[in-house]
C-alpha cells in the first residue's frame, strides 16, 4: 500500500472519503457483475458439452452414411448430386444483451423432409446422409452460438476481474491508508495548535 499524493487538509480528507465511498460502491457492483458472468459462463460451458456430445452421436452415423453413399455411386456422381440439390436451410444471426455485453443468438431452420435428389444416380444411403447431416445444422448453430458467447464472457470476466483487483488491492487500500494518514496529521496539528494557544493564553494571563 502507498500514500496518495494529496495535501493533508480537511477538504482533501472529505474528497478522499467521497472517493472511497464511490470506489467501494463500484467494487460491489463489479463483484456482482463478476459473479453473474461466472454463472453465465459455467452454464454455457455445460450446455456446450451437452451439444458437443449430441453432435458426436449424429456425426459418426452421418459420415458412415456418406461413406456408404460414396461406395454406392462414386464420389464424382455424389458431388454432382450434391450440387444439384435444392436446399432451403435458413440460418438467422441475432444478439442478446447481458450486463452490457452483446452475446450472439443463432438459429437454424432445416428444410422440410423430402427427397432432395432425383430418383436416379443416387442411393438410399445418399438420402440418409443428407438427412443426418441436416439434423446437425441446428446443433452446429447452437454450438457456434455457445462457443462465441463463452469466448466473449471469458474476455469480459477477465476484464472485470482485473478491475475488481485494481479496486480491492490497490485503490481502496491506498485511499483508506491515505485517509488514516491525513486524519492523524490533522489531529496532530490540532493538538499542536491547542498547545500553542494554551501557552499563549498562559503567558497572557500570568503576572509579570
Amino acid at each position: 500500500m502507498a500514500i496518495l499524493n494529496i495535501a493533508p487538509t480537511k477538504s482533501g480528507l472529505l474528497t478522499l472519503k467521497r472517493q472511497l465511498a464511490v470506489a467501494e460502491e463500484g467494487y460491489d457492483l463489479l463483484e456482482q457483475k463478476r459473479q453473474i458472468l461466472v454463472f453465465e459462463l459455467m452454464k454455457r460451458l455445460k450446455q456446450a458439452r451437452i451439444v458437443e456430445r449430441q453432435v458426436g452421436r449424429i456425426l459418426s452415423p452421418a459420415f458412415a452414411s456418406l461413406k456408404e453413399a460414396t461406395m454406392d455411386t462414386g464420389a464424382a456422381a455424389l458431388d454432382r448430386a450434391a450440387l444439384a440439390a435444392d436446399l432451403n436451410h435458413e440460418v438467422t444471426i441475432g444478439s442478446v444483451h447481458l450486463m452490457g455485453l452483446r452475446l450472439p443468438r443463432v438459429t437454424a431452420k432445416i428444410m422440410p423432409p423430402g427427397l432432395p435428389f432425383g430418383v436416379g444416380g443416387t442411393s438410399a444411403n445418399t438420402d440418409m446422409a443428407m438427412k443426418r447431416f441436416g439434423e446437425l445444422l441446428p446443433l452446429l448453430a447452437e454450438l457456434a452460438e455457445l462457443e462465441t458467447a463463452i469466448l466473449r464472457l471469458a474476455i469480459e470476466l477477465r476484464r472485470t476481474q482485473r478491475r475488481c483487483n485494481a479496486l480491492s488491492k490497490i485503490l481502496i487500500p491506498n485511499t483508506r491508508q491515505t485517509i488514516t494518514f491525513i486524519a492523524s496529521t490533522l489531529e496532530e496539528r490540532e493538538r499542536e495548535s491547542f498547545v500553542i494557544v494554551r501557552m499563549i493564553r498562559d503567558r497572557l494571563t500570568s503576572p509579570e
